[in-house]
């Protein structure tokens, strides 16, 4: 039996992918780095910038002190407000059957979640409102809601 036309054209392919393949390789190897330590750092600059040379020490310029506590990492804390303090907003949206609704405050705009045993009286969406805030279980709540 001799090898028919398709099992030379199969080992001509196989031929050919292994050369590809070692080609790739080679130029691979070529294009590598050394793998020392120094190929591979990398610098911030004083501006936040990645750079690969070591940052140029200056004799004459003195370097900034930092101190560990003033670097703020993440969202700074909310300062604690007064939540005594009497405000005005607008009832924009209030379930009657469910017992709860949302005001939004005039002045920032802030949603507050408001529920049916926080009412001094009963109150509809578009109403203005006076109220103040209490710490509730997920936020602040409001509390002492009048219409105006």
């Amino acid at each position: 039996m001799g090898i028919t036309y398709n099992k030379k054209e199969r080992e001509k392919k196989k031929r050919r992918k292994k050369k590809e393949k070692a080609e790739r390789r080679e130029e691979k190897r070529e294009q590598e780095t050394s793998g020392k330590l120094e190929d591979m750092m990398a610098y911030v600059d004083e501006y936040g910038n990645i750079v690969d040379s070591p940052p140029e020490e200056d004799k004459g310029k003195k370097k900034e002190e930092i101190k560990a506590e003033d670097i703020v990492v993440g969202v700074p804390k909310k300062e604690k407000e007064d939540l005594t303090a009497e405000r005005r907003g607008k009832v924009s949206f209030f379930n009657e059957g469910k017992g709860y609704g949302f005001i939004n405050q005039s002045e920032t705009q802030e949603r507050y979640f408001v529920h049916a045993t926080g009412l001094k009286q009963p109150v509809y969406e578009g109403d203005k409102v006076k109220f103040t805030l209490e710490e509730g279980p997920k936020g602040l709540v409001a509390v002492n809601v009048e219409k105006i």
